[in-house]
């Protein structure tokens, strides 16, 4: 966090990311009053100002309070809006940019298609972060081109280390491989769990404590492998007796195919988010 000591850091939105990763911020030891977030919503305005965080109304046309305001002050800029309405919302401050690094965590959206929104402006790096950064326990994939400096990428990964991990890529197409392994993946082991507590139901515990025990072992195994200098091939291995009860199951989504069904389920969301990157380049 040494690299964020005294910036200042805007961020434009203050939705459910920008509030996940503001709090990772304020956790790791920066001053609140050294973040300003430009929202429309009163009531996310009201709820950051009771944070110490200072919060301007993008839509007012006063010398104090808009987004022009937040993005002139600011070192670090991070735009966390919809990516459907980021040609809109972009439009009102575009053109005070002058030194500040651009992070963009919005989904599909290109750094050349950002670039263009913001009339040339090519200080951008993009973020792929996941919605457990809201806990801190985030992953997050970035993309700089190879202009961008050394600081600047250093600055990107501290501010988005302030909720899990960071992880670059080389080339900008490997962000929809990101979505696909961890952008998305929350879903994933959701739906996991969700299908884990209703066999459990149905073999006879009650909801709570199947809930529990699905829970329990899924964060326990996560942390085994994270914390293991072995795979989680090997560590599978080594829970599988012969003939065991482990071994039945694990035999049974062999049977199922489980491994393809997985990479057919992230092909889909890989090739939805190419989707969604040409549809907001059009």
């Amino acid at each position: 966090m040494a690299e964020l000591k005294g910036k200042k850091i805007s961020f434009i939105g203050g939705g459910n990311m920008a509030q996940a990763l503001i709090s990772g911020l304020i956790g790791r030891g920066i001053n609140p009053s050294n973040i300003t977030v430009a929202d429309p919503s009163e009531a996310i305005r009201d709820q950051l100002k009771q944070r110490k965080i200072n919060a301007v109304d993008p839509t007012a046309n006063t010398e104090t309070d808009n987004s022009q305001v937040a993005v002139k002050g600011a070192d670090v800029v991070v735009l966390a809006v919809k990516p459907q309405v980021m040609r809109q919302v972009v439009s009102d401050f575009a053109e005070v940019l002058d030194r500040q690094l651009v992070i963009s965590v919005a989904a599909g959206l290109s750094t050349e298609s950002l670039s263009k929104m913001l009339g040339g402006y090519k200080n951008i790096v993009r973020a792929m972060p996941n919605t457990p950064a809201m806990i801190q326990k985030g992953a997050t994939g970035l993309y700089a081109a190879d202009y961008i400096t050394e600081a600047d990428k250093t600055l990107a990964a501290s501010l988005m280390s302030a909720s899990g991990l960071v992880s670059w890529v080389e080339k900008e197409e490997q962000l929809h491989a990101v979505t696909a392994v961890s952008g998305s993946a929350p879903a994933y082991f959701f739906y996991m769990l969700e299908s884990m507590i209703d066999a459990a139901v149905e073999q006879g515990l009650d909801s709570k404590q199947a809930a529990a025990l699905a829970m329990q072992t899924a964060l326990g195994a996560a942390q085994m492998a994270i914390t293991s200098e072995e795979a989680p091939a090997e560590l599978r291995r080594k829970v599988t007796s012969p003939n065991g009860t482990t071994q039945a199951a694990i035999e049974s989504l062999q049977q199922d195919n489980f491994a393809q069904v997985m990479k057919k389920a992230m092909q889909a969301c890989y090739t939805r988010s190419e989707e969604i990157s040409n549809e907001l380049a059009d």
